[in-house]
């Protein structure tokens, strides 16, 4: 043995042209494999930027249910008898008034209003 590496059977001419062809395969498979990953990878954006307008229009939703619910729970908090509005005359309570109405034997009423609304509410 001479000690140098032996070419194969095909000749030494022939290596350089198979080394310069596997490096073109290679190139090329890695060329395909960078194209499929980019593809890939723009299909998983779209995916994520997807979720992320359903995940915004679920936190609206979220938003708005949580508003109904605190303003259907603030409407049952008042009391749905409209006595409590009114005086014993049946006339509107104004905010405005204290209870009474425009008549000017109202005045000595006045103190039983608020206090038969106080006894009422409770």
């Amino acid at each position: 043995s001479t000690g140098k590496v032996p070419y194969p059977s095909r000749g030494p001419e022939e290596l350089p042209r198979q080394q310069e062809a596997s490096r073109a395969q290679i190139l090329d498979k890695a060329t395909e494999y960078i194209q499929y990953m980019r593809r890939k990878n723009h299909t998983h954006q779209q995916d994520i930027d997807d979720l992320k307008r359903q995940n915004a229009l679920l936190e609206q939703q979220v938003r708005a249910l949580e508003k109904a619910r605190a303003s259907a729970q603030l409407q049952a908090s008042y009391p749905a008898d409209n006595s409590l509005y009114t005086n014993p005359k049946g006339s509107a309570i104004s905010a405005f008034d204290g209870g009474s109405d425009s008549s000017s034997d109202s005045e000595p009423d006045e103190p039983q209003n608020r206090k038969k609304l106080r006894m009422e509410a409770s």
